[in-house]
């Protein structure tokens, strides 16, 4: 057995492996998936001890209207090289972020399951390789559309009508918005662009911004047409894991930038309203 294996019971009959596949793969990149369908069980294989660990975080998830048990034989630990550069995957991210994810593509999880990702951050910090990514992004976005040693989440946080009016503007004259596939560059770059990257980089949080993100996530990809819509009734989501990442800042961020997003972990997040 893997060293990062997760072991899976309480699964439903409508559950097929590729189903499984499509929950899980959110948590990280999946080796193998072994599923027995008569004893309504299987086992994950986890290419990182970190997802193996995030995948433990939805004990109690729901998958097809079932109640997933999830343990695992082992103590899975979160490992990171300290590097800030480098290919950013799911990993990464921080729990709360793809805890939203799960709920942006409508899947089920409980408060308390949100709750334990909050916690999770807490323990953990944010990586260092996704703090600096979103760092120069928004560097990047700034510089771009506003000029040097600006970016785009300050110029769109003073006030919601300023803010919107601003964003308008700055899609107008530079095509931010409208040429960016990527979700974090159209958030960054939306008028509650602050609150996304206090989202990202703080762990200060609550259920309600988990909550809150996912809705930005969902209204993104359905802005974007390519949202695959509600869920079907065999299968509670299907497809592509979480936003993708955009290509411009995959390798990025050494020096300054990484001070300033280390800096950015005393960021204090968003108030829940």
């Amino acid at each position: 057995m893997s060293a990062y294996t997760i072991l899976v019971s309480g699964i439903s009959d409508a559950t097929t492996e590729q189903h499984l596949s499509d929950f899980f793969t959110f948590c990280g990149k999946i080796t193998s998936v072994e599923y027995d369908r008569e004893k309504h069980s299987a086992a994950i294989h986890f290419e990182k001890p970190s997802a193996a660990k995030t995948a433990l975080m939805l004990n109690g998830g729901t998958l097809d209207g079932a109640h997933l048990t999830i343990t695992s034989e082992h103590e899975h630990h979160d490992k990171e090289d300290g590097s800030a550069e480098g290919h950013i995957d799911q990993t990464d991210k921080p729990r709360a972020g793809i805890a939203a994810e799960y709920l942006a593509r409508g899947y089920t999880l409980s408060d308390q399951i949100l709750q334990r990702a909050i916690e999770l951050d807490k323990q953990r910090g944010i990586s260092t390789r996704f703090l600096s990514y979103i760092q120069s992004l928004d560097t990047k976005l700034g510089e771009r559309a506003l000029g040097p040693e600006k970016t785009i989440s300050g110029k769109v946080q003073e006030t919601l009508a300023s803010a919107t009016q601003q964003a308008k503007a700055v899609d107008e004259q530079k095509g931010i918005t409208k040429t960016a596939s990527d979700y974090y560059t159209r958030a960054l770059s939306s008028p509650f662009g602050q609150k996304v990257k206090a989202f990202y980089t703080s762990t200060s949080k609550q259920v309600f911004d988990i909550h809150e993100e996912a809705r930005r996530i969902a209204e993104t990809q359905k802005a974007q047409g390519s949202g695959h819509g509600a869920p079907t009734e065999k299968s509670t989501g299907v497809g592509s894991a979480a936003p993708p990442i955009s290509p411009e800042v995959q390798t990025t961020v050494t020096g300054a930038a990484a001070a300033a997003a280390t800096t950015a972990t005393t960021t204090p997040a968003p108030a829940a309203v």
